[in-house]
């Protein structure tokens, strides 16, 4: 069974800055293992919303969080190594988990090609990181590591 790695607001837990979750239905026939990397590097919740502006995150209020957003990817990555986890299913537009897209640092909406901090320190270490809308192609990689053994 395929070990995934998941953002865990995406499981219904409620650990997104308005301490709300993103509970959906996952694929099946895998291994998750929950994360909210946010949490892990000892933000609160709820907390303030924060935008990634270039290697930087910042708050609406202007905190610089970024070191809080560094400690969450490196618990992931450790989180990932230790259980031989190869793939991430992650939150997409998120600062942290953000895999295509995130928001440009305006607090405004607008969305920008990018990934979150720790989407970028995953993909670094050779985890291949999938969105929520990307399921289908999760299941396919499931299926080719399948056949591969």
């Amino acid at each position: 069974m395929m070990k995934v790695l998941v953002s865990a607001c995406l499981l219904g837990e409620a650990c997104r800055y308005d301490g709300k979750s993103k509970s959906q239905e996952l694929p099946r026939g895998m291994e998750y293992y929950p994360i909210c990397p946010e949490v892990e590097g000892g933000l609160s919740i709820p907390r303030d919303p924060a935008e990634k502006v270039g290697d930087v995150v910042m708050t609406k209020k202007g905190m610089d969080v970024t070191e809080a957003f560094v400690r969450g990817a490196q618990a992931a990555l450790e989180l990932a190594q230790k259980e031989g986890i190869k793939y991430a299913l992650l939150k997409e537009n998120s600062p942290s988990c953000g895999v295509h897209c995130i928001y440009d640092g305006s607090f405004s909406g607008r969305l920008l090609p990018g990934a979150g901090v720790t989407t970028d320190l995953l993909r670094q270490a050779g985890v291949k990181v999938f969105n929520e809308k990307e399921g289908a192609e999760l299941e396919r990689e499931s299926r080719e590591a399948d056949k591969k053994g």
